[in-house]
This record gives C-alpha cells, structure tokens and sequence, in this order.
C-alpha cells in the first residue's frame, strides 16, 4: 500500500477507524508530521484534537540511527534490542537526553501558546504518527500519557512493521494500523510524498484546529 501524502494516508485510516466506538475521544500528534494526520483523524471521527511531544534518542556519532525516545515529561524508552555497553552508551546517553528535552521544551512552549493540553482521564486516546520504525517515540509518548488515566490508550498508524507492532502494543490497549510489513527500511517509501513538514506548517495547522473549534460552538 502506497499513500499519496500524508494527508491521503489519515483520510484512509479515518475510514478504517469509522466503524470503531470511541469514547469522548481525543486525537494526539507526534509532532512534526504526526500532527498533519491527527488534524485530519480528529476532524473525520469528531474528536478532540492535540498533540504529545517526544523525541528519538540518536546512536553515538549516527543520530540518525534511534536507539530510543524521550517524552515531554522525561520518560525515557531505550530499545531492548540495542547493546548499551557495546555503543558506549553511558557516557552520551545523559547529554543526548538533555539535549532532546531541551528541544522539546523549545517546541511545546510554541504549541501550549496556541493550544492549551487537552483532558485524556477517562477518554479514548488515540495516538497518531506517519508511521512506526522502530516504535520508540510513540512508546515514549505513551509512558508519558499512561498515568494521565485514559479511558483507552489506542495507537492509530498508517503503517508498521508487524514485529515493531507487537513491542507498541505492549504498552497501549489496541493497535490500529493499515499496513503492516516487515520490508520496511524507512516511513517515507511508502508515501510518494513525504515532504518534510516545517515548524510553521505544523503551527498553521494547529492554529486551524483551534480557530475551527471556537466557530464551531
């Protein structure tokens, strides 16, 4: 299955998740691209809309590379599979956290001026990104929504890999996904365009969002 863009890949995933029974549900975005497919799941299943923020942790000398995530409240997720002592990881892991949470506090700053954090006790939350690599920044994210007391803690993807799946689904109530395949080397080959999605564009849309819902009362 291949997505036109992000957009086409969350209109897709909101048919799929049509016919499922949500309470009062609410709609996060992994920023940056995550955002643009929650904006659209939030709209199409009349749901509250927001965003929650983490952030891979980058191998020593290949950042790149995701040996795990750290979540805006500084739960930190390090993929078992990864040797620490082999990567020498003692002695970056400290200021790569330090570093990633710095940018994340950068980032929610401008997000919390324009969209206050929505409610989730007792409410069906669905988590959205483009799609799952290695998993870590959506089970950072949610580590950090877990003890906020959801109803349900739901991962919504277009696609994944079965084996990634398996480990997300460890820590949340139900998967959601509409592509699952174990030739999966990058997100992007399964979109035609995955254009990088700017600050200000990510912005822009969560603005949208908010300007929508106070015309809409």
């Amino acid at each position: 299955m291949i997505f036109q863009n992000r957009n086409d890949a969350a209109l897709k995933l909101a048919k799929k998740m049509s016919t499922h029974s949500f309470l009062d549900p609410v709609v996060l975005g992994i920023p940056r691209g995550g955002v643009v497919g929650a904006a659209i799941l939030a709209k199409e299943l009349n749901a509250d809309f927001d965003a929650v923020l983490s952030r891979k942790i980058g191998a020593p000398n290949q950042p790149e590379f995701a040996i795990g995530a750290i979540s805006e409240t500084g739960q930190v997720y390090l993929n078992p599979s990864i040797d620490q002592s082999e990567m020498n990881l003692k002695e970056s892991l400290e200021s790569e956290q330090k570093k990633q949470l710095n940018e994340i506090e950068r980032r929610k700053k401008l997000i919390r001026a324009i969209l206050p954090q929505a409610a989730v006790a007792g409410r069906s939350v669905i988590v959205t990104d483009d799609g799952i690599a290695t998993g870590s920044t959506i089970i950072a994210a949610l580590q950090c929504l877990r003890p906020r007391n959801p109803f349900k803690l739901i991962v919504a993807v277009p696609v994944a890999s079965p084996s990634r799946l398996a480990e997300v689904r460890r820590w949340c109530d139900e998967t959601i996904c509409l592509h699952s395949t174990e030739h999966l080397t990058s997100i992007g080959e399964f979109y035609i365009d995955f254009s990088p999605v700017e600050e200000s564009q990510m912005l822009d849309i969560i603005r949208e969002m908010v300007a929508n819902k106070v015309h809409s009362r």
